[in-house]
C-alpha cells in the first residue's frame, strides 16, 4: 500500500516560489488500477515522481509498505526503484544504442540477482507477451512509436514490480496503439495484482481505470472510486 500524508512540493525559480503540490493526502491500495488526472500544471507528474523516488518532497510523508520514502538515503531510493517500481514514460526513454532485448534486460541486470540464462528467458517471454516476438534485436529507431512503448511496458513489467508508475503513457500513440497498450497493462494488473498508477488527461486511459484522483493547482479536488476495486 502507498500512503501519502500532507505531501508538499515547491520550487524556487529566479527568487519566485511556485507550489507544485499543496498538501495531498491519500492512499493507493495494493492491486489498484488508478489514475491521477488534471490539466497541465496540476501536479500529477510531480506527485508521480515523488512516489517513484525520482524527486524529493519539500515536506510530508510517502509510505510504501510502511517505509517512509521521504526519509530514505539516495542509495536506499535507488534500491527501491530497481526492485519495487516499474516506470513507463510518455517519451519511452529507451536507450537508442541498445536493442529491444537489451533495453528490457537492463532492468534485470542492474539488480545483480539473475543469471544470463534467467534474464534471457524472462526477457524473451515478456517481449512475446507484449507482442514483440521477433523484434528482439531491433533498435528503437527501427520500431514504431507503438512498438517502442511496448518495449517500455516490457521493461517495466519484466522485474515483476510491486507498482508501475505510468506518466502520460498514451500521449504519443494513436488510439489503436493506445488501446492495445492499455489492454496489456490491465491484463497484467488483473493476473499479477500489480498496482498501476497513471498520470494522464487522456479520456481513453480514464475509461480503463477503477479509480480517478483529480488534481488541480497542486490539490486533490476529487477522488472517484469503483467500489468493486480497492478498499
Amino acid at each position: 500500500m502507498i500512503e501519502i500524508i500532507d505531501i508538499k512540493k515547491h520550487y524556487t525559480t529566479k527568487g519566485q516560489e511556485a507550489q507544485a503540490l499543496r498538501g495531498i493526502t491519500t492512499r493507493i491500495q495494493n492491486g489498484e488500477f488508478s489514475a491521477l488526472s488534471g490539466p497541465s500544471g496540476s501536479g500529477k507528474t510531480t506527485l508521480l515522481n515523488l512516489i517513484g523516488c525520482l524527486d524529493s518532497a519539500s515536506s510530508g510523508s510517502i509510505f510504501l509498505d510502511g517505509k517512509n520514502l521521504v526519509s530514505l538515503t539516495k542509495q536506499e531510493t535507488i534500491k527501491i526503484r530497481q526492485s519495487k517500481i516499474g516506470f513507463i514514460f510518455q517519451s519511452y526513454n529507451l536507450i537508442p544504442v541498445l536493442s529491444a532485448y537489451e533495453n528490457v534486460a537492463l532492468a534485470l541486470e542492474v539488480q545483480n540477482m539473475f543469471s544470463k540464462a534467467e534474464i534471457k528467458h524472462l526477457v524473451y517471454e515478456m517481449l512475446k507477451n507484449v507482442g514483440l516476438e521477433g523484434y528482439e534485436k531491433r533498435k528503437p529507431s527501427q520500431l514504431s512509436g507503438g512498438q517502442q512503448q511496448r518495449v517500455s511496458v516490457a521493461r517495466a513489467l519484466v522485474k515483476k514490480p510491486q507498482i508501475v508508475l505510468a506518466d502520460e503513457p498514451t500521449a504519443n500513440l494513436d488510439s489503436k496503439n493506445a488501446e492495445t497498450i492499455l489492454h496489456l497493462m490491465k491484463e497484467h494488473n488483473e493476473k499479477q495484482k500489480t498496482t498501476f498508477l497513471f498520470s494522464t488527461h487522456d479520456e481513453l486511459v480514464l475509461s480503463f481505470v477503477n479509480r480517478k484522483l483529480s488534481l488541480r493547482d497542486g490539490l486533490l479536488i476529487a477522488d472517484s472510486k469503483d467500489q468493486t476495486n480497492g478498499e
